[in-house]
């Protein structure tokens, strides 16, 4: 615990002393006062071996990462390597800690710097920067607070860049009071920070939902010499969406394009979000267009995002038009935004006819493509065919309910009803008849056409087909209107 006598209290930067109200950390000031002086450690041992030892060491090093990135027994190579000596100097040290944290091996770095001293080795500025990218790599901000720390008392300065670092990873965490703490410190020791600092700051913000100060941030931040970037605008955008209010994000979008930035995709995939959330997808459906007039190509996530808010909220034909322009682009839709299209095309062909054919290409692709179609889209499929009015669309119903019937579905009562309706209609009794043998025993028989039925295969002359219907009408429970009657003038009687 230090005294209150050692301490000297860390203020906030005069540009935005305003913003955090909450005390920062504190360090000795015999440690700022000795940095000053401090000359960067260097190894206790002295290297006098030959180039060819070093060679040696280099290659058992190499033989360590192998052993890491393919062992189980990761430590107990990491002692070898130790016990051996083969880590001579400070810059050997780094390099592995390097080549450890990027293998993911924040463990086995952590091992190696707290045996720093039995090596004899002091660590440097490299060192603690390098343990504080590692530990921010694998969340481990707490850590990596105290490695920075533990750098500040040892008399090192870090550059702006391993700040950023870390209150990146503080503010991604959601932990701003412990972000801005960090910050106060690289106004006390005069570290500047740049756009990107604050960026993260104004991401911060807007991810634990203080939009308002984040806002107020990036107005200081426009007064200041340091200017916004389109990073900055992004950031802010984002939060503004996130809380229903992308109308100000895109006054925002305006204000980046007169300080002549150039608007990146992301600007734009954030409103496409903000206006799906808010159910204005159609607003999202043309900024598409203006989107493509400044010569910002839309990604998959644009194409996605739009599609989805329009397939959502129900507009239907402009998702078409989306989707036919993600397809010529290139990009595959996913499953399921493929079935909620083809479904809301074929609610869509009850009242306009002309979609059917749309509905048709959908169907065709997501079969050619191998896409999983749900029960729910093949049932309208087999509806929209079937109450077009066009007989060989009705015909293709019959087609696409025996495909359904053969992946393993169990169409509702109404899918075959209306698929005998239809192929009654046209003629197509013997289809009309297999339908019915498709349906189960123990569907509910009030619901099965028999009168429709019978009515069709009486007017076809064939009473025996009639009478073989009406009687498993009769075995089900059910008296159909018509019965048929017997045919005397050929000597047949039915009854």
């Amino acid at each position: 615990m230090l005294s209150s006598k050692s301490c000297t209290f860390l203020h906030h930067s005069p540009i935005f002393s305003a913003f955090n109200p909450n005390p920062p950390f504190f360090y000795t000031t015999n440690s700022i006062h000795r940095r000053k002086f401090h000359v960067f450690a260097a190894p206790i041992k002295e290297n006098h071996h030959l180039h060819g030892h070093t060679s040696a060491r280099k290659l058992q090093v190499e033989d360590f990462l192998q052993t890491v990135a393919t062992a189980p027994e990761k430590l107990e190579a990491l002692e070898k390597l130790h016990r051996n000596g083969e880590i001579q100097t400070i810059n050997e040290l780094n390099r592995l800690l390097v080549s450890l944290i990027s293998s993911d091996e924040v463990e086995l770095a952590r091992k190696l710097k707290s045996s720093l001293s039995s090596l004899g080795l002091f660590p440097n500025v490299w060192t603690y920067s390098i343990l504080v990218k590692g530990f921010c790599k694998s969340n481990a901000t707490t850590e990596a607070t105290s490695v920075l720390h533990e750098m500040l008392e040892n008399g090192f300065e870090p550059n702006v860049a391993t700040f950023t670092t870390l209150i990146n990873s503080l503010c991604e965490s959601g932990r701003m009071r412990d972000a801005y703490e960090v910050f106060d410190v690289m106004s006390k020791i005069g570290c500047k920070p740049t756009i990107n600092t604050f960026n993260c700051l104004l991401k911060g913000l807007c991810y634990v939902g203080r939009i308002e100060e984040a806002y107020d941030l990036l107005g200081r931040i426009k007064k200041s010499s340091i200017k916004p970037d389109i990073y900055s605008y992004t950031a802010m955008m984002d939060g503004f969406c996130k809380v229903g209010r992308s109308n100000e994000a895109m006054e925002l979008l305006v204000e980046a394009m007169k300080m002549k930035l150039t608007p990146n995709v992301v600007m734009y995939n954030t409103l496409f979000n903000g206006y799906f959330k808010e159910g204005k997808p159609l607003r999202g459906f043309g900024l598409l267009r203006r989107m493509r007039e400044r010569r910002c190509r839309p990604d998959y996530i644009s194409y996605s995002t739009l599609l989805h808010g329009l397939l959502k909220w129900g507009k239907t034909r402009a998702a078409l038009q989306v989707y036919k322009e993600m397809v010529g682009a290139g990009y595959r839709v996913d499953e399921r935004m493929m079935n909620t299209l083809l479904r809301g095309l074929c609610r869509l062909a009850r009242k306009e006819k002309y979609v059917l054919g749309d509905a048709y290409n959908v169907f065709e692709e997501m079969r050619n493509g191998e896409y999983a179609i749900y029960q729910e889209a093949y049932e309208l499929v087999v509806e929209a065919f079937c109450c077009n009015g066009i007989e060989l669309k009705m015909e293709r119903s019959f087609e696409v309910l025996n495909e359904m019937i053969g992946i393993g579905f169990s169409p509702k009562t109404f899918t075959f009803n209306i698929a005998i309706h239809a192929l009654c209609r046209c003629g197509e009794a013997d289809k009309a008849l297999a339908v019915l043998m498709m349906m189960h025993k123990d569907r509910n028989p009030r619901g099965i056409p028999f009168n429709l039925l019978i009515d069709e295969l009486i007017l076809q002359g064939r009473l025996l087909a009639a009478c073989c219907v009406y009687g498993l009408a009769l075995k089900r429970g059910v008296v159909p209107k018509r019965k048929p009657e017997s045919n005397s003038s050929n000597g047949i009687d039915i009854f």
